[in-house]
């Protein structure tokens, strides 16, 4: 059974991403130590540049590994719009869905998340918290500030994994 594939790749199993985007880790942070500070103004723009193009390609309803596996802070703000959707109050949502993780944040009891349906999609996706709307982060302005977390999200996501390929071509071409 094929898990993931687009015109970039095909794995078969979503640990071989893990597996590969372990081995370019140190690839990818000698890649970012030796971006020189003229082409930090570039970085943005190229890698938002890619962002659109792999996500033209890539079907994130095929893969929900991050749905699976990482698991999101909640907000307050979260929390009343989960609430909302639920119709629960919000003492509720904390009570059924969450707990206080080792940093002292709210995180989901368990994963895979328990809004994550059969087929991959997200039953509160309108409502789903800040950090699960703005994931990946390759999108995000000032990226140089998340480079770490992008290499550690290259491991749980095939789109992170192939913009960080793509964004060291372009820079070392």
């Amino acid at each position: 059974m094929v898990y993931f594939c687009n015109k970039f790749q095909c794995m078969t199993d979503l640990s071989q991403l893990a597996e590969k985007a372990k081995k370019q880790e140190k690839q990818f942070k000698l890649f970012f130590k030796g971006l020189k500070k003229n082409q930090l103004r570039d970085l943005d723009d190229t890698i938002h540049a890619i962002h659109e193009e792999v996500f033209e390609e890539i079907n994130c309803l095929e893969c929900a590994n991050c749905c699976r596996s990482l698991g999101p802070r909640i907000t307050d703000r979260d929390i009343e719009k989960m609430a909302s959707a639920l119709r629960l109050k919000p003492h509720e949502v904390v009570a059924t869905y969450l707990r206080i993780d080792e940093d002292n944040d709210y995180v989901f009891k368990s994963m895979p998340c328990p809004f994550l349906m059969p087929d991959n999609y997200c039953s509160i996706y309108e409502n789903r918290p800040k950090a699960c709307r703005e994931y990946p982060h390759t999108d995000r302005k000032k990226f140089f500030q998340i480079h770490q977390l992008t290499i550690r999200n290259a491991q749980t996501c095939p789109a992170v994994f192939e913009i960080l390929e793509q964004l060291k071509a372009e820079f070392e071409s």
